[in-house]
């Protein structure tokens, strides 16, 4: 039943979040349920209010486009990242919202970010072509991981925080270990840059890539389960399991967001209602909503 639950999903309650004056690049909702996080191209994030889509907070300080965002699962931090090549930590329970660290090193634009689920690491990624663990309170550098030869453009914690994966424009994914510095598990298959990653509380982890896949993988075992295709190519974007890790959600270009039943790789659902490409799309923290966006205004 609940496996199948997420056949049922339909739009509803459409809320729009307009303040932006270019492209969204990225949202992250809070583990309650209760913000969400937004960056642009405008080189602004703003937090809104998700129930009544109030302008909470405006964070500002980046010097150029902000390509990512994420929230803490503590919910009490937010990190951002952007083409001028710094990572910030920004304060979210402070009123109003400030800048804690800004974390530099990267030496081009910062694609990805991402928290542990223990909310004591932050990794990035960049168009340098390497990716950094950073302590989240001290904002220093644990580990750099280096090992791609393409732009990282996506990034994930496994549930035990211990394992972290990155996906890259060299058509791969590795899968790196914190507390072992050599052990990395390379992942190929894809013929496409690697858009997305995440992992699912089971353990397994899921690729999306510009060459119209998704591949599900036992990373630890570097097997590919599940190769999961549409009926038309296009580049997925976006990915994001339930919290239970029961289905996943792919999101690609074209108007569709597919949900996948993690027991057979079958498409179950087929979610329509955008206008335009949809982007990105994520779970909230408690399985109960699925939330995506779009290229335009729907």
């Amino acid at each position: 039943m609940r496996r199948h639950a997420a056949a049922t999903l339909a739009a509803t309650d459409v809320r729009f979040y307009a303040r932006h004056q270019a492209e969204v690049n990225c949202c992250a909702l809070s583990r309650d349920c209760r913000s969400v996080l937004t960056c642009s191209d405008d080189g602004r994030l703003y937090l809104w209010d998700a129930g009544s889509a109030e302008l909470l907070a405006e964070l500002s300080g980046h010097a150029g486009p902000v390509k990512t965002c994420a929230v803490s699962p503590c919910g009490h931090l937010c990190a951002s990242g952007s083409l001028d090549a710094t990572v910030r930590i920004w304060d979210a329970a402070a009123a109003p919202v400030t800048c804690l660290r800004v974390l530099t090193g990267h030496k081009k634009s910062v694609e990805t970010v991402s928290f542990s689920p223990d909310s004591r690491w932050l990794v990035s990624g960049s168009w340098d072509q390497s990716a950094v663990v950073w302590e989240v309170q001290t904002g220093q550098a644990f580990r750099e991981l280096r090992g791609h030869t393409g732009a990282i453009q996506s990034s994930a914690f496994a549930e035990d925080s211990q394992y972290v994966a990155t996906g890259a424009w060299d058509y791969m994914v590795k899968v790196w270990n914190l507390l072992v510095e050599d052990e990395v598990v390379t992942l190929e298959g894809h013929s496409g840059n690697i858009a997305s990653v995440c992992f699912s509380v089971v353990g397994m982890l899921a690729s999306g890539s510009w060459d119209s896949s998704v591949r599900v993988w036992l990373p630890e075992k570097g097997v590919c389960l599940f190769v999961l295709t549409g009926p038309t190519r296009a580049w997925v974007r976006s990915l994001a399991f339930s919290r239970d890790g029961l289905v996943l959600a792919s999101a690609a270009e074209g108007d569709l967001i597919r949900i996948w039943d993690m027991s057979d790789g079958k498409c179950i659902n087929c979610l329509q209602g955008h206008k335009d490409t949809a982007y990105g799309c994520i779970f909230s923290p408690s399985g109960a909503l699925l939330t995506s966006g779009s290229a335009e205004w729907d």
